[in-house]
């Protein structure tokens, strides 16, 4: 694939408190629109998880889940709330490790990480036990996201929803694809390209749709900056005309998975 000499990843300021209902693809038009620019063919939208799962209706109080007997054993093991063990057991597959600082969960989607993905951190309330959960189908959501965007612009873009997720044997969560629509979601080079020295790749696997999750991450930040989505320029050769299979095409095969 040809790539792009000139890659760029801008932060969307300008951006409302995302409530219930409202339309995030509305709202970055507008942004766009205020700062003199619209979306262009090939443009990719990222936005972080926590305004989709807003606009869904996502969040929950802790304090309306009831404990299972499961729940009182995993507080049990770790120190923590009933009711925040629930809910990660209600939002899992399956519970792979449990620590005091972190359950370890496969989330129904099929992805691992850290509580099932349940956050207060950059929720109202989340000091009074509020949490705001994944979307049902990030995948969907990602969708539904892009055909609205095309739909009001005109245009072919690639969304990403992304999450900060952390990783196994290294220190630090990194922006993560969730869900994913029109875009490339791994760029497999084996047998297809050759290094400098003319041997054929044998087993390079690109995770473009982590990969533009993590470098849109950094540019929107995790604290208060308060700009939850990002524009990513350059990209183009990736963005594809169908919606494609999702993020969940990116998860490794049960069977391929030498740490469970």
């Amino acid at each position: 694939m040809k790539r792009n000499p000139e890659l760029t990843v801008r932060p969307l300021a300008g951006l409302p408190m995302f409530a219930t209902g409202m339309s995030i693809a509305q709202a970055i038009c507008a942004s766009l629109a205020a700062e003199g620019d619209r979306f262009r063919d090939g443009d990719i939208l990222v936005v972080a998880q926590k305004i989709v799962s807003k606009v869904e209706g996502r969040a929950r109080d802790l304090a309306n889940f009831s404990a299972s007997e499961e729940a009182l054993e995993l507080a049990g093991a770790t120190g923590r709330e009933p009711e925040m063990m629930q809910a990660i057991l209600e939002e899992s597959s399956r519970i792979l490790r449990r620590t005091p600082a972190a359950v370890i969960a496969a989330h129904r989607t099929g992805h691992v990480l850290a509580n099932a993905g349940i956050d207060a951190s950059n929720v109202e309330g989340g000091e009074s036990g509020r949490v705001l959960l994944w979307p049902l189908d990030p995948d969907a959501s990602a969708r539904a996201l892009r055909a609205e965007v095309q739909n009001l612009c005109e245009v072919r873009v690639g969304v990403v929803i992304a999450d900060s997720i952390g990783r196994a044997w290294r220190i630090g969560t990194l922006g993560t694809a969730i869900g994913c629509a029109g875009l490339t979601v791994l760029e497999d080079r084996r047998g297809r390209a050759q290094d400098l020295y003319g041997r054929t790749l044998q087993a390079t696997v690109i995770g473009v749709a982590d990969s533009i999750a993590a470098m849109a991450a950094l540019a929107m930040g995790e604290g208060a900056e308060g700009t939850p989505a990002a524009l990513v320029r350059g990209c183009e050769g990736w963005v594809t005309e169908e919606d494609g299979p999702g993020a969940v095409s990116g998860l490794r095969p049960i069977e391929q998975d030498m740490f469970r």
